[in-house]
């Protein structure tokens, strides 16, 4: 596969990743609205609103590392892109090497990280509050994510290729179907909602205690790369758990793409109910639950894996 094809590769999927999401996430605003009876915004609104984003004027704060608050949005936009892209080349079952999974879960943490960056560069004391709540909440939710992780790759004879765990459920069957796998899509479903950063884990942006947290500084075309990061992000997570526990399927014809669509559909549908069924949590609550009861939860899960139930 020659550079030019990943170059282009990447320019296309950046472009249906950011049509997508942002459809995805008007749908996940019009459930939203409809459970709290109300009509919810048009289909076109989040495109509208990008739109709107990048003609607005782009302000630095004076005091600001100017090169990194710029960089910020960027490298989140980027990596969120590059991890969508990913999944699409596995799922197309063109691209898949030993270790890429590790690599798919450290370019998933830099969206957080571009969060922390930027908020650091704007010196906004709000930002400040913002940054304190995404770094705590990044070191709390990550820890039983990668147990929902370790679980699929037990199961998969200890294999780190997400290629290889593809392969695996389509010839065994899914791993959701198992007492360990259970435990492990519950976990790593709630623990997305915290890395996608919606409730009850919005914390570091919420607008109602701090303003906005660790993106107050960002207007125009930056603001409008996070918020993008974002709604890409609403495809990936959703996709990585349907290949760690769905069973995945094939988009290379049109059956595997209907069977992916219904997955990821499930799969969003339970994220939006978990968000519009609870309360936002504090700090040290959203803490105590991912470090206790879910790590406790997530080691249980690992134990039946290693026991092979």
């Amino acid at each position: 596969m020659s550079g030019l094809y990943i170059l282009g590769y990447f320019i296309v999927s950046f472009f249906a990743l950011s049509i997508i999401g942002l459809f995805i996430f008007w749908i996940d605003r019009k459930i939203t609205a409809r459970l709290q009876w109300r009509v919810g915004p048009p289909w076109y609104q989040n495109f509208a609103d990008i739109i709107k984003l990048s003609g607005k004027e782009v302000l630095i704060p004076e005091n600001s590392n100017k090169f990194m608050f710029i960089f910020s949005p960027i490298l989140a936009l980027i990596s969120a892109t590059i991890c969508g892209t990913i999944l699409l080349l596995i799922l197309r079952s063109e691209l898949g090497f030993e270790g890429d999974l590790i690599l798919f879960v450290y370019l998933l943490t830099l969206p957080s990280l571009s969060i922390i960056l930027g908020g650091s560069a704007s010196g906004n004391v709000l930002a400040s509050v913002g940054i304190s709540r995404e770094l705590k909440l990044l070191l709390s939710y990550e820890l039983p994510f990668i147990c929902g992780i370790i679980i699929p790759t037990i199961k998969t004879h200890f294999t780190t290729s997400l290629i290889e765990i593809l392969k695996y459920q389509q010839l065994n069957g899914s791993h959701i179907f198992s007492i360990s796998g259970i435990i492990g899509f519950i976990i790593i479903l709630i623990s997305s909602t915290g890395k996608i950063g919606v409730v009850p884990f919005d914390l570091a942006e919420a607008e109602t205690e701090i303003a906005g947290g660790a993106l107050i500084e960002y207007s125009g075309i930056l603001l409008g790369f996070y918020k993008l990061a974002k709604s890409i992000l609403l495809f990936v997570i959703p996709a990585f758990i349907i290949l760690l526990y769905l069973g995945g399927t094939t988009l290379d014809n049109l059956l595997g793409v209907l069977i992916f669509i219904l997955k990821y559909i499930f799969v969003v549908v339970l994220i939006t109910l978990i968000r519009n069924t609870n309360p936002r949590l504090r700090i040290d609550q959203a803490l105590k639950f991912f470090w206790g009861w879910l790590t406790l939860i997530g080691i249980v899960g690992i134990l039946f894996a290693l026991s092979g139930v």
